[in-house]
């Protein structure tokens, strides 16, 4: 066994180079394995096994830096740095997060988890060393899918000013370039970044430029030459006109090549990107098979690489996935957009059916929402389904682009609340403050399954911007009984008795339920109000409370700042209405990874934090009006 001797950074250097394919073999075996058990990133993880290991062999840890795009292929990145045996906490809470920590190890340079900002990074703490007067290596590692992102062509854009080193490299495992051209370039490559090659070329354009008149002449000829034979033997003329040095491409899987031409690399004064080609799941003939599947699983027989799925019931993401591909059906003016999530979303069912009706914008979710603008201008319908989490990479397009033309664009926003074993970088804690500041916004969340497939219908009916949010995860069945039409601002009455009432939006409504269930056992009576609403908010309502409650409490999941309590409190104060506000969210911090259930417990929005909460405020106003008759006595 060769992982038990990689201890600590570095260590890898010490092995016999014969091994190296064995260690990549243990390597896989054991993520394979440990994946299985907790679930996690496979597929890229094993498809960058043999590169991480070539950086590794490259690269000082942690004085020389590599900066990851995304992070959720850092797994082999984590055995070499000595955490092999934080495998059996992965992504569980107080664990080993399954994306780059600071706090975790000084060779994690920078926390990731989105995509398409490592160059952005990298060139930072490349110029950072530069004004500094140091002396290390600057690795930015991103994907071909990563670089659909604008921010990374900004950050190449960017890189031309730099005047040391910087490395970047691309993990293309999907972009096809013919292997005779790649072939060419490879060989080119050792040429073109020799200290003979590099000095020859300066001293001819130095010896030119002397002679009189002619000189300058011939240096441009030359170099429009050369540059003309560089477009078609180097398929990295892209990047060259950046001012960007390009090497490669270089198969991904063959560590003495990437070595090789990694040494090369770092000794170019400037920038440089190397072209890396990589094979997704390589190595687990299931993930090399279903990349799409295996890119985040859940727990698997590694045998067979199947998820168990008895007893499985229908997801939220089920029911947008089937809801969707009925407005297909029934409205040729609904469209659906994605960025490069159409399994996760649940729109593969839709461009299936309607192929000419769906469109992957890639990981350019700002992009996207313009995008969305400019369908909803010619009169058709657009559905974004995203993540939360990624459409705050929207902002400032769904301000001036959406909402500022009140153009007609439904946001279905998944993975709303807290998401589990990715982390702070994927909660999707912040939508409902950063979508209800902004005018002609309209935000709802369903109680339940049938709410969401209702509420669907009214956002596509609806005219102008609206985003219905929905949790990640099994969609809840509870309150079928409970279906009253969905009406513009209006929320819905489950029950109202007592003097507290319950004000829960969206899958918070299933919480409420449970602490109506503890508050009566303690003998006390509330109502439960199902917002449906965050933005506008049912105010009819609140007044209507006012006049027979004494508390209310409002329910969400996501941060008090700007959620939808403090627009009630708001409210309140604003009306002089007579009600104690109670907030349950999640307070001013960014929340780890665990599963869901601890936490919310952490966060204390569980059932019996929200009871406990609301047992202590009873007393306390209770013992504020004792004192106050004490001294009116």
């Amino acid at each position: 066994m060769l992982l038990p001797l990689i201890e600590k950074p570095n260590d890898i250097k010490s092995l016999d180079p014969d091994l190296y394919e064995e260690l990549c073999q243990e390597i896989r075996t054991f993520l394979i394995q440990k994946v299985s058990e907790h679930g996690g990133h496979l597929a890229s993880n094993l498809g960058v096994v043999e590169l991480t290991v070539a950086l590794h062999l490259c690269m000082n840890l942690p004085e020389d830096k590599i900066v990851w795009d995304v992070g959720h292929q850092t797994y082999t990145h984590k055995i070499l740095t000595g955490r092999r045996e934080g495998f059996d906490t992965l992504r569980t809470f107080g664990g080993m997060s399954g994306f780059p920590k600071t706090r975790e190890s000084d060779c994690d340079v920078f926390n990731t988890g989105h995509s398409s900002n490592s160059i952005s990074v990298g060139l930072g703490i490349a110029l950072a060393r530069e004004l500094k007067g140091e002396d290390f290596k600057v690795v930015s590692v991103i994907g071909d899918g990563a670089l659909t992102g604008g921010m990374a062509y900004e950050a190449l854009n960017n890189t031309s000013r730099l005047h040391s080193n910087f490395m970047i490299i691309l993990n293309d495992n999907n972009m096809s370039i013919s292997e005779n051209v790649g072939g060419l370039a490879e060989s080119l490559a050792g040429l073109r970044t020799a200290q003979g090659y590099r000095d020859l070329k300066s001293s001819v354009e130095r010896s030119l430029e002397k002679i009189p008149f002619y000189g300058d002449r011939m240096v441009h000829r030359i170099r429009k030459t050369k540059d003309g034979i560089k477009h078609m033997v180097i398929p990295g003329m892209f990047f060259e006109d950046m001012g960007i040095t390009y090497l490669g491409p270089v198969d991904g899987h063959d560590i003495d090549s990437m070595v090789r031409i990694f040494h090369e690399a770092l000794r170019v004064d400037g920038p440089v990107l190397v072209h890396v080609m990589t094979k997704k799941g390589k190595g687990y003939l299931p993930a090399e098979r279903h990349p799409a599947r295996f890119h985040g699983t859940d727990k698997f027989d590694p045998e067979t690489g199947l998820v168990d799925v008895h007893g499985r019931k229908s997801k939220y993401t089920d029911v947008f996935s089937t809801v969707m591909r009925k407005m297909g059906d029934r409205n040729e003016k609904v469209v659906a957009v994605t960025a490069a999530m159409a399994d996760g979303t649940g729109l593969k069912r839709f461009s299936n059916m309607f192929p000419d009706r769906f469109f992957d914008v890639g990981i350019a979710e700002g992009h996207g929402v313009t995008f969305c603008a400019g369908l909803a201008k010619e009169g058709f319908i657009p559905v974004f389904a995203v993540y939360s989490s990624f459409l705050q990479r929207g902002f400032d397009q769904i301000v001036e682009d959406v909402c500022l033309q009140n153009l007609h664009v439904v946001f279905a926003i998944d993975r709303a609340g807290l998401v589990g074993s990715d982390g702070e970088t994927h909660h999707g804690v912040f939508d409902i403050s950063y979508l209800s500041v902004i005018p002609n916004m309209v935000l709802m969340a369903p109680k339940n399954k049938w709410e969401l497939s209702d509420m669907m219908k009214f956002a596509v009916s609806y005219d102008g911007p609206i985003a219905v949010r929905y949790p990640r995860g099994e969609a809840y069945s509870g309150l079928k009984e409970y279906r009253k039409e969905i009406a513009f601002g209006k929320s819905e009455i489950i029950n109202r008795e007592g003097d507290v009432a319950l004000f829960a939006y969206g899958n918070m409504v299933k919480i409420a339920e449970k602490v109506q269930e503890i508050l009566h056992a303690d003998g006390i009576c509330c109502s439960l109000i199902n917002a449906r609403f965050a933005k506008p908010f049912d105010e009819d309502m609140v007044r209507s409370l006012a006049e027979d409650h004494t508390f209310i409490v409002t329910m969400e999941e996501n941060m008090l700042r700007g959620g939808l309590g403090e627009a009630v409190q708001n409210f309140i104060y604003d009306k002089h209405l007579p009600l104690h506000v109670i907030k349950i969210g999640i307070l001013d911090e960014f929340m780890e990874h665990g599963s869901v259930d601890q936490l919310m417990r952490v966060c204390e929005i569980d059932a019996s934090s929200v009871a406990a909460r609301i047992h202590l405020e009873r007393k306390r106003m209770q013992g504020k009006s004792e004192s106050a008759e004490v001294e009116i006595s």
